[in-house]
């Protein structure tokens, strides 16, 4: 077994199917674009293992708690992980993360994402160790599609 996916395993952590989106709702593009050495993510949410929409939905420091917030962010990476796998076969052919774009679906007035953020941050980096998994990283408060606490997209660096 790779090792990657050993740490998941140890962690009791499950890579998810690919997410599930209502009948009508099109998404044209890749999930993960390898060009060269860089694989590019698209933008994720949160889903269950069956790649069906986790909860709970909605704005973070209103219907969801910061804390919850910060789990939704860990299923986020778990999603790219798992849409990686699928893109490059391994995870462990991952040299380096580079950056994380995260926004996360804001109240009025709730201001503190980065700690929302962390929950994918802390995952990679637990994984990974601080010299594959250290990265970059923005962390927004806006509107999110499907009402999801958060959305992330990254860029990684993969062997050649």
């Amino acid at each position: 077994m790779a090792i990657i996916e050993q740490h998941l395993a140890e962690m009791g952590l499950e890579l998810p199917e690919p997410l599930k989106v209502r009948e009508g709702l099109h998404m044209p593009f890749a999930w993960v674009r390898v060009r060269g050495t860089r694989a590019y993510i698209s933008g994720h949410v949160a889903c269950n293992r069956d790649g069906t929409l986790a909860g709970p939905l909605g704005k973070v420091g209103a219907d969801v708690s910061p804390e919850q917030g910060y789990a939704s962010a860990r299923l986020v990476a778990l999603a790219h992980l798992a849409s990686l796998k699928r893109a490059v076969g391994d995870l462990d052919r991952v040299t380096a993360w580079l950056r994380v774009f995260a926004m996360v679906n804001v109240a009025p007035g709730f201001n503190e994402t980065p700690l929302v953020t962390n929950g994918y941050s802390d995952l990679i980096l637990e994984l990974y160790g601080s010299s594959v998994g250290a990265h970059a990283r923005s962390s927004i408060g806006m509107a999110i599609p499907l009402n999801a606490p958060v959305n992330c997209e990254a860029e990684v660096e993969i062997d050649g």
